[in-house]
């Protein structure tokens, strides 16, 4: 716990230096005045959620994707990946920690995307759910780490991986709902959406925003940590597997 504790405090202090992340922060805002501005000119005020959930959700798997790939990519560039496998704390924690420091700032985009919705059109989203909301983006946030942590292990193998970083954005969220609802979908995709956190986390962030009764709320919470744990443990679960087949082959500094 001390050492993923320490690399949470490490990446916050990255962060604070990181103008790609402040970035993203800064984009969460500008998306939800585009997404709101389409919905107001069509009178669909009903799709204002969607214009604080889309945003919200893109912001996070963003962060964690850039750095997923990034954390790996820069100790490699630096020289110092070689001294992180060599000691004796485990590369996995490092990650994890890391990971999760930057969805946990990431989260600031739905207070981001929130105010922007009521102050650009007044269009002041009631909370009619507040714990369910509150629960739902810290479970999205911690699946987001989860997930992103399957990234690295392909960072650590494959130089040329930040293709798949730059790939993974979009198919994501019109998998997971984001944007459009999975409904709308065609029946052969959906059954891809249905093993997405992102698909889960859109729609109950959705549904605490709405007046009506939010249906399932434990159940719903527990896949979208469920489908995070499995992603943290198959990212966990395949870095050591890679961290072991480029120490045998001495080929951390440039994979293969």
């Amino acid at each position: 716990m001390r050492i993923f504790v320490t690399a949470v405090r490490f990446q916050l202090r990255l962060i604070r230096r990181s103008p790609d992340t402040i970035q993203v922060c800064v984009t969460a805002p500008l998306v939800t005045l585009v997404v709101m501005a389409i919905s107001e000119h069509a009178g669909r005020t009903d799709l204002s959620p969607y214009a604080v959930v889309a945003p919200t959700l893109m912001s996070l798997w963003l962060l964690a994707l850039y750095t997923a790939g990034e954390l790996i990519s820069e100790e490699r560039a630096l020289g110092t990946l070689e001294g992180l496998v060599a000691a004796p704390v485990k590369l996995g924690t490092l990650v994890m920690g890391r990971l999760c420091a930057v969805t946990a700032v990431g989260m600031v985009a739905f207070a981001e995307s929130w105010l922007m919705a009521g102050v650009a059109f007044g269009r002041w989203l009631e909370l009619p759910h507040p714990w369910v909301t509150v629960a739902c983006v810290l479970a999205t946030g911690l699946a987001t780490a989860g997930t992103a942590s399957i990234l690295s292990s392909l960072f650590v193998l494959m130089p040329s991986a930040r293709i798949i970083q730059n790939t993974l954005s979009y198919p994501f969220y019109l998998l997971g709902g984001v944007l459009v609802p999975v409904s709308f979908l065609p029946d052969w995709l959906r059954p891809a959406s249905q093993v997405m956190f992102l698909s889960w986390s859109a729609d109950l962030l959705r549904d605490s925003l709405a007046s009506g009764p939010t249906s399932h709320v434990v159940p719903r919470l527990a896949v979208i940590l469920g489908l995070g744990a499995v992603g943290a443990a198959i990212g966990l679960f395949l870095l050591h597997r890679v961290l072991h087949r480029v120490r045998r082959i001495g080929t951390l500094s440039q994979a293969a």
